[in-house]
């Protein structure tokens, strides 16, 4: 069952809510009476019902309002339940079958007035030769000479945001390992040295990129990109072949989400228990042997969630690099704008655009989160003969106890 349908009925069946209910559902179909008909309408000539189906909806309301009233004068016990006509059982069989009737009035009224008005304004705005004055129509008209662009930009929009984010998620595994790097007794000094560096590395380059806008990292990007090439001796055409605005967006978009799903990573990394680690050190592995096969598969399926927002955030934030000429959703709808001289109505189709694809990736990562959504397992587990999440992801939990055996036989 749809929670459209179990909202219906649990207005109409429900006799505690059904005159209070439906008097909302009524109020909704007067409003809707009251518009005025399209060129399509199908009540337009059906008057006389439409008069009958107003009055309906009246006396609903009408009806409503003396069963309340009469509700707040007998509010003590079940005092409304023992004298209020409209608590008799014949009266709840009415009241239902009639809220049946109001609900099937309004639907009509508003497939009448909504529906059937938009496919008017839809019909008119196509058959028109020059932009209308209407806000509705006029959105209708500019998406039907302009669809074609507009869809270029949403796909461009998207390829970035997923391209753009799953490089970052690459590059901020690597630099997560740097980032968590701790010295062991065993390192020499050349190990420890590189450990060092690589931390500080990704200390810094985390505390750059987050501390600086991305339009800004997108400008200095492009521009310091397109000066070196220009400097080798390449002519703007071979350079517009070999560093566009799109490669250029690409590059900023996986740097600077980079640095962020590094400290998701991090925070999850740090979020598993320290006693994983210690359990997968005595059995022999290695701090990296550890790390790749106990620390981080629990790591990432903590950070999941906000490893998913990052795409979400990528989409939105990606209309900034309109600054440097990449041919994105907010760039095409300047440049519509700049056609028919119609700001509001092309902002408010990119934020229609941009909300369903947020709300679509939002959807999905979801779903995706949901079927990765595995309880963390002990690193010695014998409950499954092989590993999960949160366990040694190359040996089953049958090895482990075995070779933990043999170590403390030795």
């Amino acid at each position: 069952m749809t929670r459209l349908s179990k909202l219906t009925s649990f207005i109409v069946d429900d006799h505690r809510y059904v005159l209070l209910g439906t008097s909302v559902v009524a109020a909704i179909g007067v409003w809707f009476s009251m518009q005025r008909r399209s060129p399509m309408s199908f009540l337009r000539g059906a008057y006389a019902v439409e008069v009958a189906m107003y009055w309906l909806l009246v006396a609903w309301l009408a009806v409503s309002a003396v069963a309340l009233v009469w509700k707040l004068t007998h509010w003590e016990g079940d005092a409304y339940e023992r004298t209020s006509p409209f608590a008799r059982p014949a009266a709840r069989t009415a009241e239902r079958l009639c809220s049946y009737a109001v609900c099937a009035v309004t639907a009509a009224l508003v497939v009448d007035r909504a529906a059937m008005g938009f496919l008017s304004v839809v019909s008119q705005s196509l058959a028109q030769d020059k932009n209308p004055s209407d806000f509705l129509g006029s959105i209708v008209y500019m998406l039907d000479k302009s669809y074609g662009i507009i869809g270029r930009g949403v796909l461009t929009t998207v390829g970035l945001s997923v391209f753009g984010t799953l490089i970052a998620f690459v590059l901020a595994i690597l630099l997560v390992f740097l980032r968590i790097q701790t010295i062991d007794r065993s390192d020499n000094d050349a190990v420890r040295f590189l450990k060092a560096a690589g931390c500080g590395f990704a200390k810094v380059y985390s505390t750059v990129v987050r501390g600086t806008p991305m339009m800004v990292q997108g400008m200095l990007i492009y521009f310091a990109g397109f000066g070196l090439l220009r400097n080798s001796g390449m002519s703007v055409t071979e350079i517009g072949m070999v560093w566009s605005t799109f490669v250029a967006g690409l590059v900023t978009i996986s740097l600077n989400s980079t640095a962020y799903m590094m400290e998701v990573l991090r925070g999850g990394i740090e979020a598993v228990d320290l006693g994983q680690t210690e359990a997968a050190r005595s059995l022999g592995l290695s701090q990296w042997q550890a790390m790749i096969k106990v620390v981080f598969p629990q790591g990432i399926k903590n950070a999941i969630p906000a490893l998913s927002n990052e795409l979400v955030v990528n989409i939105k934030d990606s209309s900034v690099l309109s600054v440097i000429g990449v041919f994105d959703l907010m760039f095409v709808t300047k440049t519509v704008v700049g056609i028919y001289f119609k700001q509001v109505e092309l902002y408010v189709v990119a934020a229609l655009c941009y909300l369903c694809l947020t709300m679509a990736a939002s959807w999905l990562l979801g779903r995706f989160a949901r079927r990765l959504s595995v309880e963390p397992a002990p690193l010695l587990s014998t409950s499954d003969g092989t590993a999960t999440v949160g366990t040694v992801s190359s040996m089953s939990s049958t090895e482990l106890s075995l070779d933990a055996q043999r170590k403390g036989g030795r």
